[in-house]
């Protein structure tokens, strides 16, 4: 009888074990397919099952969480949505998340690792942790200003510091509000098959998404390339240009909106804004001196993140002598996102240096200790200090006697260039609308501020100066924003 109850006492053990052994599988092995089965909600449950972390601008959140005591708990919340969506993005119930919802996913959510003060006991419990917050460099000041510029246009702003590369405002218009995305019903469906539908398309980024062609504007670019290859020794000796420049091996003339471009200096070229020169000049510099100095500008850098991606800025390296003369005034295959151009402005407003842009200061804990900080760091020198400090002088010209006028900041000083980019089938389309600039306030050691706005819908009428009428206003708003807000850094 003994014999059989210990018998029995095994087989008891050995099926406890067995048991034991099929819940590790389950849990352990089997625990990742099971998670990822679509049949399964539990994941998606835990996930809204607490509020999400907050993204802050100037110290307040513009992001929120609000209780719908569903099974999926908490909808995201946005304060003043339309003017920071080309900022967070969208976290959605239905359609997953964009921008710095996206990027900063695991923070927001609170699936980091580094927010657990346990990882492993964690890993075993599976329990969440509270979502941390996001700190964004922007200048609340700066992207009110930049949003209020574009209110019924179509276009972007891009603003950074130049010594740092903080972005201090990223605005894309028309923008959307998105509030009525962050549920799981019909009403963000509805929502979400309006904006899909919209032909203006507001759900796109616009400022670091979107390329446009840009125009004058690169002309700093290509006299960057110039002054270093030693092209260009004076800026005020007249230059063998003729009015209109024939590209070269080919019939096509090219000609100036402005007047007096034959034999013009480069000074009055580049404040007049002389295609005819500029052509020139690109195709004297050449095909190696123009593509090294726009790489070095960040064209062609398919790896920039801010942390979300930013599409790729392109200069042509494969280029005749006809088609480097249009790619040396912005046309041709040139393509720039307002980020990059803003970029441009600013390197030559930090002595020739490019700083990586960058969006977010910090991540926090819930308890609002640091988790990690962003640094800044420089990526390249696109030119010599010396023709920097050159350029910044031209760039004044244009503000003080060219097409930038209305840029012009009282007690600042205030560099910028205008542009004017055409497009379309035969250049049919309403030219873009271009003004890149940087400020200075009197008090400040260097410019705290540079600046790329593009228009979509300029006024076609006014040639090149159509930068300086409707992009160089918004410029100057977001720049004296900047210079006047009391949100910037000691020192900066």
């Amino acid at each position: 009888m003994t014999r059989h109850i210990r018998h029995a006492g095994i087989f008891c053990a050995l099926l406890l074990v067995a048991l034991l052994l099929n819940a590790a599988r389950v849990q352990v092995v089997q625990a990742p397919a099971y998670d990822g089965n679509p049949a399964n909600r539990r994941p998606e449950i835990a996930r809204y099952e607490q509020p999400r972390g907050d993204i802050l601008v100037g110290g307040r959140p513009v992001t929120g969480s609000q209780d719908t005591r569903e099974h999926l708990r908490y909808e995201r919340t946005y304060t003043d949505g339309p003017m920071y969506a080309p900022v967070t993005g969208f976290a959605s119930q239905l359609y997953g998340t964009t921008l710095l919802e996206h990027t900063e996913d695991g923070v927001l959510s609170g699936s980091d690792p580094m927010l657990a003060p346990f990882p492993l006991w964690s890993d075993f419990t599976r329990a969440r942790n509270a979502g941390g917050h996001v700190v964004t460099t922007l200048t609340p000041a700066a992207q009110r200003a930049a949003h209020k510029g574009l209110a019924g246009r179509k276009g972007a702003v891009a603003a950074l510091e130049p010594s740092t590369g903080r972005i201090l405002a990223l605005v894309s218009a028309p923008s959307y509000d998105p509030q009525p995305l962050s549920g799981n019903g019909a009403a963000a469906a509805r929502a979400w098959a309006r904006l899909n539908a919209d032909r203006d398309r507001p759900m796109l980024n616009r400022a670091v998404r979107k390329t446009y062609p840009p125009g004058s504007t690169f002309k700093i670019v290509t006299l960057a390339a110039a002054l270093d290859a030693g092209v260009v020794t004076d800026l005020d000796e007249p230059t063998d240009s003729p009015d209109p420049y024939r590209l070269p091996r080919t019939r096509t003339r090219l000609s100036n909106d402005a007047k007096g471009c034959a034999d013009a200096s480069v000074r009055e070229a580049f404040v007049h804004s002389c295609n005819t020169v500029f052509a020139q000049l690109g195709v004297e510099a050449g095909v190696p001196a123009m593509t090294a100095t726009a790489r070095a500008f960040g064209f062609n850098d398919t790896a920039l993140r801010i942390p979300f991606s930013v599409a790729r800025s392109t200069f042509d390296t494969s280029l005749d002598k006809a088609q480097l003369a249009l790619s040396s005034i912005g046309q041709y295959n040139t393509r720039a996102t307002p980020l990059q151009m803003a970029m441009v402005a600013a390197a030559v407003a930090n002595g020739g240096q490019v700083r990586e842009p960058y969006l977010v200061e910090r991540t926090m804990r819930p308890g609002g200790s640091t988790l990690a900080t962003a640094g800044s760091r420089a990526i390249r020198q696109a030119m010599s200090p010396a023709t920097a400090a050159r350029l910044r002088g031209l760039m004044r010209g244009v503000v003080k006697d060219g097409t930038g006028r209305n840029a012009a900041i009282r007690g600042a000083k205030v560099g910028g260039k205008t542009g004017t980019a055409q497009h379309g089938i035969g250049n049919s389309g309403t030219p873009y609308a271009w003004f890149v600039s940087w400020a200075q306030g009197d008090r400040d050691l260097q410019p705290p501020v540079a600046v790329a706005v593009v228009v979509e819908d300029a006024d076609a009428d006014r040639g090149d100066i159509s930068g300086g009428g409707d992009a160089a206003p918004i410029a100057r708003a977001v720049m004296e924003a900047v210079l006047n807000s009391r949100e910037r850094l000691p020192g900066s």
